[in-house]
């Protein structure tokens, strides 16, 4: 007889086959970026998910921890940062990203499971404050022409007139959003909709963050799914919030979560100067996430709150 403590549940659900659903659903972004930035978007995400795999190990090395390289989530982080970046990023910068997305926000706060916020979203904050004229200026696909980054609240009427249409927006890119990630909408959805059918994620942030930015924008009258659709929305609310770590643990708090992070979000692109609101909403949301485990935790049957 095996006498162990309580709770005595049994899984088939691995870390790795966890990370290993979050790659394949990726993968139709991938392919979708790929498709549009040719060969640059497999060298930055090589390059990215190489120099996660590499910090990983050789800090566990130097530190003699038991390596965990094999549970891929280095393989995500290194996607994740890479799909945040320009395609024309250069490598160095990359491998810079990676390095304080796998070293200063992961491993010095203890390895998987310990970091305070999503790893990639700190990275890209981080990468836009040191490289403010590579991360905000980039050469359009197919075209030589450059462009630089222009927040939604600085846009004309006029330029706001020639946005994308909506089939522009849900099936490739657009000027406003050029990073790898967001070559097409509806390749995100294809990957957030095999993630909820896995049950590797729940409807609850997703549905919330994407509501509240589409809600309003709608009041308003700031093109609500032009919102959607651009800037990292679907990326950042599918992939990056629903990180298990650095979210709520209850469903009450993932919709509170994800409200806020919404709210952020409009507040940013109406009325900061910030290049993209997604990556701030995301992280400030992060730091709170104690908070409001605190307040949404689940009673104990029979627990009494006290006075």
């Amino acid at each position: 007889m095996t006498v162990s403590f309580a709770p005595h549940i049994q899984d088939s659900i691995t870390i790795n086959r966890i990370m290993l659903d979050v790659i394949i659903a990726l993968s139709p972004a991938l392919i979708a970026s790929l498709y549009v930035h040719r060969h640059y978007a497999a060298l930055v995400v090589g390059v990215c998910v190489a120099s996660c795999v590499f910090f990983e190990w050789a800090f566990e090395k130097l530190l003699k921890r038991k390596n965990t390289v094999k549970d891929l989530s280095a393989v995500i982080t290194g996607m994740l940062l890479a799909f945040c970046l320009p395609f024309d990023i250069p490598l160095w910068q990359a491998v810079f990203g990676s390095f304080v997305a796998i070293i200063f926000v992961k491993q010095l706060f203890g390895g998987l499971g310990k970091n305070f916020a999503n790893p990639a979203i700190t990275a890209r904050i981080v990468m836009l404050a040191a490289f403010p004229a590579t991360m905000a200026t980039w050469v359009m696909p197919f075209f030589d022409s450059y462009l630089a980054y222009k927040p939604f609240a600085n846009l004309t009427s006029d330029e706001l007139s020639t946005l994308p249409e909506v089939f522009e927006s849900f099936m490739y890119i657009h000027p406003l959003s050029d990073y790898l990630g967001e070559a097409s909408g509806i390749a995100l959805l294809i990957g957030g909709a095999y993630l909820l059918f896995r049950r590797v994620i729940t409807w609850h942030i997703p549905a919330a963050f994407i509501g509240t930015v589409f809600v309003l924008t709608a009041i308003t009258g700031n093109q609500p799914v032009f919102q959607v659709f651009s800037g990292g929305l679907l990326l950042g609310a599918l992939f990056m919030a629903t990180d298990y770590v650095t979210s709520p643990l209850t469903g009450t708090g993932r919709v509170v979560f994800g409200i806020g992070a919404g709210l952020l979000t409009v507040l940013i692109r109406l009325y900061g100067t910030f290049p993209e609101a997604v990556s701030y909403a995301i992280l400030l949301m992060n730091m709170i996430v104690p908070l409001i485990n605190k307040f949404t935790a689940h009673r104990a049957l029979g627990e009494k709150r006290s006075a």
